[in-house]
């Protein structure tokens, strides 16, 4: 490798799986960071496929934007504005490499050599294994699917990842945040013994509605509305609580064997909010016996709360994404408590991380397996939820129930669609299961 050019590493490194490779788990260093530019495409030019630019170029290394994607002309444009606007030459994306549609992903892929997959979650599976298939590192926000399928999908591409190792950071962000990896590591260590339960909460007041409008076929206003239908989203408990229940299974160190639950449409209900829930209540059993309670609600103007606790056969925790982490043992005293003074921007970490890896010739990060169990434990939290059912996880990993659309075009019929009154069917327990397992 010492007479390779980066640039020649970053396009060969998908098929460099030799022995030697395999054996140190490293592709070997090639020039120091900086010595050559680093070409990414981002896929998805939305507010978080926008944030994820900025972290990428907040990572230091000598990054240019060469491509971009989205099934909208006007938030690539949008995005593409606020980014020249920001970083100048660094955004070297012409009119020839930007791709609007469904579609325009695949080109976006083969210009870059690493690719930022933003988009709603329900297309995360395709492009993860298009990217992986062009032989790509990839950074993808989470969730990484919505569906069981999807979920099967992405880990055949995490271990083409692997066999071709290239980096894929999955955007659970306290994975990479400081208080989380100090506190963590303690428990793994044994500060308060085994964990014997849990209690995980994202509750908060819910997020946009945008009307629809004359024009709109069924398809772009499902679009535009990407939170309010699984085939986009996955409901809030996938989309959104994931990060707290990647929280229980990083702790636990292993996925439930089964789960259930409770939720319903109770507050935010008609024509703008679709099909999701706006509450969930999940018991997750690990087959230890341990039970980790989970509770994601969108109530509007009541109490919210985003943390973590865990107690132990020594003690226990408290996590935030606040920069907070409390372990105290079995006495009740304080035994450790992060400085949040300091502590890196996580968003920024994760991307910092990957980039240096790959600036550096390293094959470091395989996020797309943890990032996919999670995911499919929230998919399942919410299956259980909709029917009344007890899920195995076992028995969940078999299903075939795909909820994405036949085709992708805007003058396409979703699977889900309005009533004559403009409502969408919102499941009801116990009725109709054979349409969630």
């Amino acid at each position: 490798m010492g007479s390779l050019k980066r640039r020649d590493f970053i396009k060969s490194s998908s098929t460099m799986v030799g022995a030697a490779a395999l054996a140190s788990g490293s592709v070997g260093k090639v020039f120091a960071a900086g010595s050559d530019i680093i070409k990414i495409a981002l896929i998805g030019c939305g507010g978080r496929g926008t944030g994820a630019t900025f972290d990428a170029f907040a990572s230091g290394q000598n990054i240019q934007l060469v491509a971009m994607a989205d099934a909208f002309k006007d938030n690539l444009d949008k995005t593409y504005a606020t980014l020249k606007e920001k970083f100048g030459d660094k955004i070297n994306v012409p009119d020839s490499r930007k791709y609007v549609g469904f579609d325009g992903y695949k080109a976006a892929i083969k210009d870059a050599d690493v690719v930022l997959l933003a988009t709603p979650p329900g297309f995360r599976p395709i492009h993860f294994e298009e990217a992986v298939k062009a032989g790509k590192h990839v950074f993808m926000e989470k969730p990484v699917a919505v569906d069981i399928p999807g979920i099967r999908k992405v880990l055949e591409a995490a271990k083409e990842a692997k066999a071709k190792k290239l980096n894929v950071v999955v955007g659970l962000q306290r994975r990479y945040q400081t208080n989380y990896r100090e506190a963590i590591k303690r428990i793994q260590d044994g500060a308060i013994g085994d964990i014997v339960a849990g209690q995980v909460y994202w509750n908060s007041g819910g997020v946009w509605v945008r009307p629809r409008k004359p024009e709109q076929t069924e398809m772009e206003y499902q679009m535009r509305n990407w939170y309010y239908f699984n085939w986009l989203c996955g409901d809030h408990i996938v989309e959104q609580h994931v990060h707290n229940i990647d929280i229980a299974n990083w702790v636990k160190g292993k996925y439930p064997v089964s789960i259930q639950g409770t939720g319903s449409q109770a507050h935010r209900s008609g024509k703008d909010y679709g099909e999701i829930y706006d509450n969930f209540a999940v018991e997750l059993t690990y087959d230890d016996g341990s039970v980790v309670y989970s509770q994601c609600r969108h109530f509007e103007g009541i109490s919210n709360r985003v943390d973590e606790t865990f107690q132990g056969t020594k003690g226990r925790v408290y996590l935030s994404a606040g920069n907070q982490a409390v372990l105290w043992g079995p006495d009740g005293k304080e035994i450790y408590r992060h400085n949040p003074k300091g502590n890196p921007n996580a968003y920024q970490q994760e991307h910092k991380e990957l980039f240096q890896a790959i600036a550096d010739g390293e094959y470091k990060f395989d996020n797309a397996e943890y990032g996919a169990y999670s995911t499919l434990t929230g998919i399942i939290g919410r299956i259980a939820c909709y029917t009344g059912k007890v899920i195995k996880w076992d028995e969940a990993m078999k299903s075939n129930i795909d909820i994405m659309p036949e085709r992708y075009a805007f003058d396409a019929n979703p699977k889900i669609m309005p009533n004559a009154e403009g409502l969408y069917p919102v499941a009801m327990p116990g009725i109709n299961v054979e349409k969630y397992i």
